[in-house]
């Protein structure tokens, strides 16, 4: 396997990223995470482009980030209130940041961007450093299907049609490491981009475990920001962990 840069996929999509996740439930998270911190600070874990950040800070909370992408944080950077918004550049499975926080999330299926069980491992146990006591680490991620997948362990689906943007996704299937290699096929009026992305899967129990050893336990798993009950038919989920004490 090539050595992990946590900066690829940010030079790869920076740019259009707003445009990919446009239909995301981003009202929904942004509520369901001002309540769960409860009025304390935040720290986000792959920042990103502030998607997340940026209106929970116009609620009124303290929030830094860190992000493994330069890109992506220039993005950040050039919208209002952008700058006013700390973030470490780095692989957050080991970057820190100052202060301890109420709230660490980790959204949008980014902890299986890291590489490995190890480095997803690291990145409970660094969330969990910066974590006050009784604080909460949330994240969100798919519910990993290998079933979907055809005999040679491969996959092509349609994600996006309308009139301006067709998206496909191509997917190939290692079951024995627990990755999962994509490329997404974003073809506009302007052409063509191709949006590699690899994926180092977990099972809800797996990351459960990995809670568990960072010294933190399962408070909540929803399907969904709404806190819709997580049931075997869930494809998403949503779960908040959180560190023994109180706040």
């Amino acid at each position: 396997m090539p050595e992990f840069d946590a900066s690829a996929y940010g030079r790869s999509i920076a740019d259009i990223y707003d445009e990919t996740v446009h239909d995301l439930p981003t009202d929904a998270a942004v509520e369901q995470l001002h309540r769960l911190a409860g009025g304390g600070p935040v720290l986000e874990f792959g920042i990103g482009t502030g998607r997340l950040a940026l209106p929970l800070a116009a609620r009124g909370l303290t929030v830094a980030g860190v992000d493994g992408s330069p890109d992506m944080v220039a993005a950040l950077r050039a919208k209002p209130g952008g700058d006013r918004v700390p973030v470490a550049v780095g692989d957050f499975a080991s970057a820190r940041v100052e202060g301890s926080f109420a709230l660490v999330v980790l959204a949008f299926n980014t902890i299986f961007a890291l590489p490995s069980q190890e480095a997803q491992i690291d990145c409970f146990v660094n969330a969990a450093a910066h974590l006050r006591p009784g604080g909460r680490f949330v994240v969100e991620t798919w519910v990993p299907d290998p079933a979907a997948f055809r005999s040679d362990r491969t996959d092509l689906r349609l994600l996006a049609l309308s009139d301006d943007v067709v998206t496909v996704e191509a997917a190939r299937l290692a079951p024995a490491e627990q990755m999962m290699y994509t490329t997404k096929v974003r073809m506009t009026g302007d052409g063509l981009r191709l949006l590699p992305a690899n994926h180092r899967y977990a099972w809800p129990a797996e990351l459960d475990l990995m809670a568990r050893l960072a010294g933190m336990e399962r408070e909540h798993r929803w399907a969904d920001w709404t806190g819709a009950p997580f049931t075997d038919d869930s494809r998403a989920h949503v779960t908040i962990y959180r560190l023994p004490g109180e706040v």
